[in-house]
C-alpha cells in the first residue's frame, strides 16, 4: 500500500508528489499521457516562447530609435515550434528524472477512483492512504453551430506554421488577451467579442482600461458585449444586446478550458463540485470525502500552474499528518503581453463591495528613469491598501517586467507587511522595481516624484 497516489502528472501533481516524498512517503503518480500536463506541454511554457519571439521581433522594430539599423526579416514559424518542443521537453524530462529521483514511482495509464483510498488504472486496483486529483483541465469545445469549420484552438495555434490573416478571439481572459497581442504583432487582423463589457473582467478596472488600450492601439478591434451565435462559412453572427453584428474572419480561436473533473469516480464518493464544474475543496485541498483531496485546474477557479503546485504541496502535507493550508487571498496572476501585467489580491472594485475603507497609491512607468530611457514607458503600478489598518490589499501592475515585479508584492501581502512598511524600503536605481516603492509612497501618502495630491 501507498502513502499517497496522485492523479495526474502535470505541475500539481509532480509537486505533490515529491512533496509526499519528501516527508518519507511511499508515492505513486499515475498519468495516462506524457508528464508535464496542460503548463509544460500546452499551455505555460509553449505559448511563453510564443510570446518571447513576439517581443523580440517587436523590439527589433523599434531598434531604430537606439541608433541600431536592422533590417527586421520575416518570421521562422518552423524554428519558433522547433524551439518550444525543445523547451517543453526538456523540463518534461527533468520532472521525470527528479521524479525518479525522489523515489516517486510512475504509473503509466488512466487513473479512476473505485472506493475510498483504490484507485483502477487500466484494470489495475492500486491501494493507498490518501489519494490526491490532480487532473488538470481541457478546452472548452465550442458550440457555435457553423464553427468547427474554422475553428482553431490554442493548441493548434502553438504549432502555426504561419499566422492566420484574420481572427475573432471570444476569450476576455488572460490567454484570450496573450493571442490578441501575439496575432496582432505578426500581421493579424484580430477582432475580439467580449460577453461583458472589458477584456479581463476579474481584474482591476484600470488594469482592463490599460491593456484594452494597448489593444487598440496595435489595431485590434473591441466590441463589448457581443457573443458569437453561429458562423457561416468565414461570416461570424454576434448578437448583441440590442442589434447584430458581423465579422468575416479566417480562423475563430477558441481559448477558454474547463476542468477535468467528471468520469473519475468521484461522484460515487459523495465528493462536491463547484458551479465552474470544478471539485470543491477545502482550505485543506481535502474534498467532502476523507482522504480524497484534489488541486490545480480540476479545482476550477483560477486555473494557474503555480497555484496547482502551491495546491499540490498543501495537500501533500495534510496527506503525510502536516497541518498545512492553501492561501487563496495571495494568489498572483499574470499576463505576458506586451505591456505584461501582474497583479495579486483585490481590486479597487471588489475591496469597496467587501467594506473597505480604500486607500489608492499609484505610479506611473513614463517618470520612471529605466522605462524612459529603455522606451518603455507603458503603464503603471496601483496599490490597493485598507485607509484604517495599512494592509496591502491588492496591487495591479501594467508594464515592463510586471510578471517579476508582482513577486514584490506577493511577497509582501505573505509576510504581512504593511502600506507603511513597504513604502519605507529603496530598490536599486534605475530599475523598474522603483515603480513599485513609488506606488506604495503615494498610497501612504509621501510619494516623493508626483506632484501634491490636491
Amino acid at each position: 500500500m501507498y502513502d499517497v497516489i496522485v492523479i495526474g502528472g502535470g505541475p500539481g501533481g509532480y509537486a505533490a508528489a515529491i512533496r509526499a516524498s519528501q516527508l518519507k512517503g511511499k508515492v505513486a503518480i499515475v498519468e495516462a499521457k506524457a508528464m508535464g500536463g496542460t503548463c509544460v506541454l500546452r499551455g505555460c511554457i509553449p505559448s511563453k516562447v510564443w510570446m518571447h519571439a513576439g517581443a523580440l521581433l517587436e523590439t527589433a522594430r523599434k531598434a531604430g530609435d537606439f541608433g541600431l539599423k536592422l533590417t527586421v526579416g520575416e518570421l521562422d514559424f518552423d524554428a519558433v515550434v522547433a524551439r518550444k518542443k525543445g523547451v517543453s521537453n526538456d523540463i518534461a524530462m527533468g520532472m521525470a528524472a527528479l521524479l525518479q529521483n525522489n523515489g516517486v514511482e510512475v504509473v503509466n495509464g488512466r487513473g479512476r477512483l473505485v472506493a475510498p483510498g483504490k484507485v483502477d488504472v487500466d484494470g489495475n486496483v492500486l491501494e493507498a492512504k490518501s489519494v490526491i486529483v490532480a487532473t488538470g483541465s481541457q478546452l472548452k469545445k465550442c458550440e457555435v453551430p457553423g464553427a468547427d469549420a474554422i475553428v482553431m484552438t490554442t493548441d493548434q495555434l502553438l504549432e502555426m506554421d504561419a499566422a492566420p490573416a484574420s481572427v475573432l478571439i471570444t476569450d476576455p481572459s488572460y490567454i484570450g488577451v496573450e493571442m490578441a497581442m501575439l496575432l496582432s504583432v505578426f500581421g493579424s487582423k484580430v477582432t475580439m467579442a467580449l460577453p461583458g463589457p472589458r477584456i479581463l473582467p476579474d481584474e482591476d478596472q484600470d488594469t482592463s482600461q490599460r491593456l484594452a488600450q494597448s489593444l487598440r492601439e496595435r489595431g485590434v478591434k473591441i466590441m463589448a458585449r457581443y457573443a458569437l451565435v453561429k458562423v457561416d462559412g468565414k461570416k461570424c453572427i454576434l448578437k448583441g444586446s440590442s442589434k447584430e453584428a458581423e465579422v468575416e474572419v479566417e480562423r475563430v480561436i477558441v481559448s477558454a478550458r474547463m476542468p477535468v473533473a467528471k468520469d473519475l469516480g468521484l461522484e460515487a464518493l459523495g465528493v462536491k463540485f463547484k458551479e465552474d464544474g470544478g471539485i470543491d475543496v477545502d482550505a485543506r485541498c481535502m474534498t467532502a470525502c476523507p482522504g480524497v483531496y484534489a488541486i490545480g485546474d480540476c479545482t476550477g477557479g483560477w486555473m494557474l500552474s503555480h497555484v496547482a503546485s502551491a495546491m499540490g504541496i498543501c495537500a501533500a502535507e495534510n496527506c503525510m499528518g502536516k497541518k498545512s493550508t492553501f492561501n487563496a487571498g495571495i494568489v498572483s496572476r499574470a499576463l505576458w503581453g506586451m505591456p505584461e501585467m501582474g497583479s495579486i489580491g483585490l481590486s479597487e472594485e471588489q475591496a469597496e463591495r467587501g467594506g473597505h475603507e480604500v486607500e489608492i497609491g499609484g505610479f506611473p512607468y513614463s517618470i520612471n528613469g529605466l522605462a524612459m530611457l529603455r522606451g518603455e514607458v507603458d503603464g503603471a503600478v496601483k496599490v490597493v491598501a485598507d485607509a484604517d489598518t495599512g494592509e496591502i490589499l491588492g496591487v495591479h501592475i501594467v508594464g515592463a517586467q510586471a510578471s517579476e515585479l508582482i513577486g514584490e508584492a506577493a511577497l509582501a501581502m505573505q509576510l504581512e507587511c504593511t502600506v507603511e512598511e513597504f513604502a519605507k524600503g529603496f530598490r536599486v536605481h534605475p530599475s523598474f522595481s522603483e515603480t513599485v516603492v513609488d506606488g506604495f509612497r503615494d498610497a501612504d501618502g509621501w510619494a516623493l516624484y508626483l506632484p501634491k495630491r490636491g
